[in-house]
C-alpha cells in the first residue's frame, strides 16, 4: 500500500482522535484506514495504537514515530511546490503553545494577525505554564520566555524582552515616588516567586563602561508565580512590580502603570521557539516562525 497515504491516515488518525474521523477526511472507508494502519505497522515492525473498543492512543514508539512522519509529509509537499514552481501556501491546523501571561499579552493578537494572511490557516493556542512536550502533544511550536533551555532543545531565538518596573498612580500617590532602585525597600514590593527576591539594575549613563548589574532586594506582602497576577495587583494600587515588558505596555502607554528608573537598564529575557526537528520544517512552522521574529522586531 502507499507509505504516504499510510502517514497520512495515522497523522489524521492521531490528531482527530478516531479512525472513523480520520476515514471520514480523507473520504475512505474506516476498514481502508485501518488496512493503511495495519500495512504502517508491518512495514515498521511495532504497533503504533492502542486500540480498545473505547478508546484509541499512540504507544510509545508511535509517539516517536509521529514527529518523523509529519516531517517526511511536509516534505513531500514542499518538493511539489518546488516542482510546481511555487511555494506552498500554509495551511491547515497550527497548534502553539506558550505561558498564560506571554498568550494572553502577546502571542493572542500575533497569531490573530498571522491567521489573517494566511485564510488556509487554523490556529490552537496551549496557554500552560508547565513545561510542555511537543511530540506528545502534537505541538508545531511552544514559545518560552527566559534564557535557560533544556539541554538539547531545538530552538530559535525570536526576540529579546525587556523588563520594567512600575506601579499605579494612586501607590505612588500615597507612598511616594523612589528615585533610585536603593529606595525599594522602603516600599511594598510583588515579587514573582521565579525571579527570586534581588532585581538588577544598571545605571543607563554608563554608557556600556558598566556591564554588570547590581543587586536590590526587595520584599512585600504579596508573591505569585504568574506575571498577569502580579499584574493586576499593581493595577489596584498594590505595590511596585517588576514585569516584562509586553505584559504592560498597554497600561503605561494608557497611564494606568507608570514606569520607575528610566534611568536605569535592566536584564532582558529571550524569547524562543521550541521545535521538534531542525531538518525539513513543514511550510506552516517555517512560515510562523519567520513572521514571528518579524512581528516582535516591530513591536520593540
Amino acid at each position: 500500500m502507499d507509505r504516504f497515504i499510510a502517514m497520512r491516515v495515522f497523522v489524521d488518525v492521531v490528531d482527530l482522535g478516531s479512525l472513523t474521523a480520520a476515514a471520514n477526511k480523507l473520504d475512505i472507508s474506516r476498514a481502508m484506514a485501518t488496512r493503511y494502519i495495519a500495512s504502517l505497522e508491518k512495514a515498521f515492525g511495532t504497533r503504533l495504537l492502542q486500540r480498545t473498543s473505547r478508546s484509541l492512543g499512540l504507544t510509545g514508539t508511535g509517539s516517536e514515530i509521529l514527529s518523523y512522519c509529519r516531517q517526511i509529509l511536509a516534505l513531500n509537499e514542499d518538493i511539489g511546490a518546488v516542482i510546481g514552481s511555487k511555494r506552498t501556501e500554509p495551511h491547515g491546523l497550527i497548534r502553539i503553545a506558550s505561558s498564560l501571561s506571554f498568550g494572553q499579552s502577546y502571542l493572542a493578537e500575533a497569531m490573530r494577525r498571522y491567521a489573517a494572511l494566511h485564510p488556509g490557516v487554523c490556529v490552537e493556542m496551549v496557554l500552560k505554564d508547565q513545561s510542555v512536550n511537543l511530540v506528545e502533544q502534537r505541538l508545531d511550536l511552544a514559545i518560552q520566555v527566559g534564557d535557560k533551555l533544556e539541554p538539547g532543545v531545538i530552538s530559535r531565538q525570536l526576540s529579546r524582552c525587556t523588563s520594567v518596573v512600575c506601579a499605579a498612580p494612586d501607590y505612588l500617590a500615597r507612598r511616594g515616588v523612589p528615585q533610585r532602585p536603593e529606595a525599594l525597600s522602603e516600599h511594598n514590593c510583588l515579587n514573582h516567586t521565579r525571579f527570586g527576591k534581588n532585581w538588577h539594575f544598571r545605571p543607563t549613563s554608563t554608557n556600556g563602561t558598566k556591564t554588570t548589574f547590581d543587586a536590590v532586594e526587595v520584599s512585600g506582602n504579596f508573591a505569585a508565580n504568574d506575571s498577569m497576577v502580579l499584574l493586576h495587583a499593581a493595577l489596584a494600587g498594590d505595590g511596585i512590580v517588576h514585569l516584562p515588558a509586553f505584559t504592560t505596555q498597554a497600561y503605561l502607554r494608557s497611564g494606568a502603570l507608570v514606569r520607575l528608573f528610566a534611568d536605569y537598564t535592566l536584564p532582558t529575557l529571550g524569547v524562543y521557539a521550541l521545535y521538534s526537528s531542525r531538518k525539513y520544517l513543514p511550510t506552516n512552522t517555517r512560515t510562523l516562525l519567520d513572521f514571528l521574529v518579524d512581528d516582535m522586531s516591530e513591536k520593540q
